[in-house]
C-alpha cells in the first residue's frame, strides 16, 4: 500500500511562489490546465453546480473563483496530488473532486511555476488577501 506524504510548502519573508517563472508558468497553464479551467481563466459554466455525476465543473481560476481563497500549499498540494487526495490529507470528507494529479507529468518547479502565473492574473487587494494565508509569520 502507498502512502502519501503531503509536504507543506513554508515562507518567511516572501511569497512562497515569489521568484516562479512566469512565462513558463503561462505556457504550461495553456498546455495543462486551460482545457478545464479556460485559457482566460474563466472556469466551465456552472461551476458552482455539481454534475450529474456530483462533480463541480473546474472552477475559474480568476478573482472572480476562490482559488485565491486557499493558502499555497494548498493550491500545491491540490495540483500535484489532485483534489481528492489533498482533501483527504486535511480531513476534508464528503465532498469529490473532479480535480487530477500532475505530479507525474509536472515537476515542482513547474507546479510553482503555473500557480505564480495564476497568481500574477489577480488584482493585487485580492494578491495580498491570498499572500496573508500563504504566510509563516517571523519568528523575530
Amino acid at each position: 500500500m502507498a502512502t502519501l506524504t503531503l509536504v507543506p510548502i513554508q515562507s518567511r519573508a516572501d511569497h512562497v511562489l515569489g521568484g516562479a517563472d512566469l512565462a513558463a508558468g503561462e505556457t504550461l497553464y495553456a498546455n495543462n490546465c486551460a482545457s478545464c479551467h479556460g485559457a482566460d481563466l474563466e472556469g466551465q459554466p456552472d461551476w458552482r453546480s455539481p454534475g450529474p455525476d456530483g462533480i463541480l465543473p473546474a472552477p475559474p481560476h480568476d478573482e472572480n473563483g476562490h482559488t485565491w481563497h486557499h493558502d499555497s500549499a494548498m493550491l500545491f498540494d491540490y495540483t500535484k496530488f489532485g483534489g481528492q487526495a489533498a482533501l483527504e490529507a486535511r480531513g476534508v470528507t464528503g465532498f469529490t473532486s473532479g480535480m487530477p494529479g500532475f505530479g507525474d507529468s509536472l515537476s515542482d518547479e513547474e507546479i510553482r511555476d503555473v500557480l505564480a502565473y495564476i497568481r500574477s492574473t489577480w488584482p493585487e487587494q485580492v494578491q495580498d488577501v491570498q499572500a496573508a494565508r500563504s504566510h509563516v509569520p517571523d519568528e523575530n
